[in-house]
């Protein structure tokens, strides 16, 4: 069984350093992110996962990517926009700053919050990102993945969010 839970008008901005036009650029979207849950049993009320018990997740994201600039650790610019931290800009980073890229490294970090508070019965199983009304990526995570994430994160004590050569950044969860 499958169900969705939607968060939108999430404004971030991002680059894409090594693109040869104008995405090279710090720019904006108002992202949208859809969340496709499974389970192979329901909860005790009936549900694969409770709506209501996911503010978690939108407490994540209001944190790190709310009013954020994405940025990938390799980018030659990535010291220049830290010195604009905390007044100008809230950085975070993360290895691919594409929508793909951004897709995938949402999924692992929901992922294990979602293990750390609800355990192994339900998982994401689809994650869906938006960058405007035109422009989406889809991770569907191999199983594998799935997996690993379920049974060995089940309960964390943080999420690395992202790592740096110098300073690994985490996010308690």
């Amino acid at each position: 069984m499958n169900c969705s839970k939607v968060y939108s008008e999430i404004p971030f901005a991002h680059r894409q350093y090594l693109h040869p036009g104008h995405c090279s650029r710090i720019h904006g979207h108002n992202w949208t992110i859809k969340l496709t849950f499974s389970c192979d049993s329901f909860d005790t009320c009936g549900f694969v996962v409770d709506f209501g018990k996911l503010k978690y997740i939108k407490a994540w994201i209001d944190e790190h990517l709310d009013h954020a600039c994405v940025i990938a650790i390799e980018d030659p610019s990535r010291e220049i926009i830290r010195k604009l931290e905390p007044n100008l800009i809230k950085a975070y980073e993360v290895q691919n700053s594409s929508c793909e890229g951004l897709s995938q490294h949402l999924w692992e970090i929901f992922s294990a919050l979602l293990c750390k508070y609800e355990g192994s019965r339900a998982w994401i199983s689809q994650f869906e990102l938006f960058e405007d009304s035109r422009n989406a990526t889809c991770y569907v995570p191999p199983i594998a993945d799935i997996t690993r994430v379920r049974f060995s994160q089940s309960s964390p004590t943080a999420v690395t969010t992202a790592t740096t050569k110098s300073q690994p950044r985490e996010a308690t969860v």
